[in-house]
């Protein structure tokens, strides 16, 4: 009897003990979320304001990609002690402590997969004046880096011998390269293309392969609408290594021509249509001053001509097609006042036997 009872007394205290440890162990648990609310409401508002008062926004984004990983870490922290405290097997604790390790380096990968994100980089970009796809280009770059570090990190952990996985990467990654060069080739030549910015989004290009207004720059390839309305998609690699002219970012637009007058005009008449002309394109509101010739360049075949060398102020195609028409028709109106005309291609054939002939004709017909 006195057996059974003492029995049932060191089970109930087994029991009690086993409750009381269950009841710390969720107080250190509540007190870990406690703990996470008072650092959101409090540590994290003070970082806040703290970063609001520098002049960069690098502090501000560290503490924003580092919130919520931080959060998270706490409250696992908490479970670990938790469990800790419970006196667990050794077994059991062991892969614990695995996996609390495993989450620490999961949490900090994802504050550095926060960080690296593409609004800290554009400010990094508005200073070095670079893309923004080049900053999401690099932005992608560096999270796949993070991924895979914290990957290979975590194997380790768990005991896993990653060199050889790493070898065969490399060896993989040098295989899929040599596969995959033309790609790669591509990918340099849109970086190029984005650093170098010799042409953007709505420019009007020509290369040797095509012209047209680019729609989008891709890492890949640039899409360009040529004047036939059709997309063409030109690989960057060819683009890249391509001489490109860029109509758009024309200051002025070049009007270049030859005009022939007839060969009777007189020397005083052609005089007169080249300064009045000159006067015209000097005081025309669409003609750049800078750079304007009007000269008696040659003596063609059939002509006399004159050489137009001039710029107009507008880049625009609409405009600067009316500002050509509008001189056009000045450039009729002068030489119709001065009565010359525009020589148009003719030939004159001359007979050496045209007298012999005609005295011919005349003996016949007294015959």
């Amino acid at each position: 009897m006195i057996e059974t009872l003492t029995q049932t007394w060191d089970q109930f205290i087994n029991l009690e003990g086993i409750l009381w440890r269950l009841a710390v162990a969720a107080l250190i648990f509540l007190l870990s979320l406690l703990v996470r609310k008072i650092f959101t409401r409090f540590i994290i508002v003070l970082m806040y304001k703290m970063t609001y008062r520098t002049r960069t926004g690098v502090d501000s984004a560290i503490v924003s990609a580092f919130e919520n990983p931080l959060r998270a870490l706490i409250v696992i922290i908490g479970i670990f002690l938790a469990l800790a405290y419970l006196s667990l097997p050794p077994a059991f604790m062991g892969a614990v402590s695995h996996l609390l390790r495993s989450a620490i380096i999961i949490f900090i990968a994802w504050g550095f997969y926060n960080l690296a994100g593409v609004n800290l980089l554009k400010e990094f970009s508005e200073k070095l004046r670079l893309d923004d796809d080049i900053a999401e280009f690099v932005a992608k770059v560096l999270r796949f880096i993070i991924i895979a570090l914290a990957i290979s990190i975590i194997a380790q952990e768990w005991g896993y011998n990653v060199n050889g996985f790493l070898a065969g990467l490399g060896l993989g990654g040098l295989a899929f390269a040599l596969a995959a060069q033309d790609t790669v080739a591509n990918v340099f030549g849109g970086i190029v293309i984005l650093m170098d910015k010799p042409f953007s989004v709505g420019d009007w290009i020509f290369t040797p392969t095509v012209e047209g207004t680019v729609e989008e720059i891709s890492f890949r390839s640039t899409k360009i609408r040529n004047f036939a309305n059709a997309r063409v998609t030109v690989p960057n690699k060819v683009v890249a290594n391509e001489a490109i002219t860029n109509w758009t970012r024309m200051q002025k637009r070049q009007v270049s021509f030859h005009l022939g007058l007839t060969y009777n005009t007189p020397r005083a008449k052609l005089q007169s249509c080249i300064h009045k002309v000159k006067d015209l394109l000097k005081n025309h509101p669409g003609v750049h001053p800078d750079v304007i010739f009007v000269n008696f360049d040659r003596f063609s075949d059939s002509s006399l001509d004159i050489f137009f060398y001039f710029f107009t102020k507008t880049t625009a195609w609409g405009d600067f097609m009316a500002v050509k028409e509008e001189l056009n028709f000045k450039i009729m109106e002068i030489l119709e006042e001065e009565g010359v005309s525009v020589a148009f291609p003719s030939r004159s054939i001359y007979f050496e036997n045209k007298l012999k002939t005609a005295e011919n004709n005349s003996k016949t017909g007294q015959e």
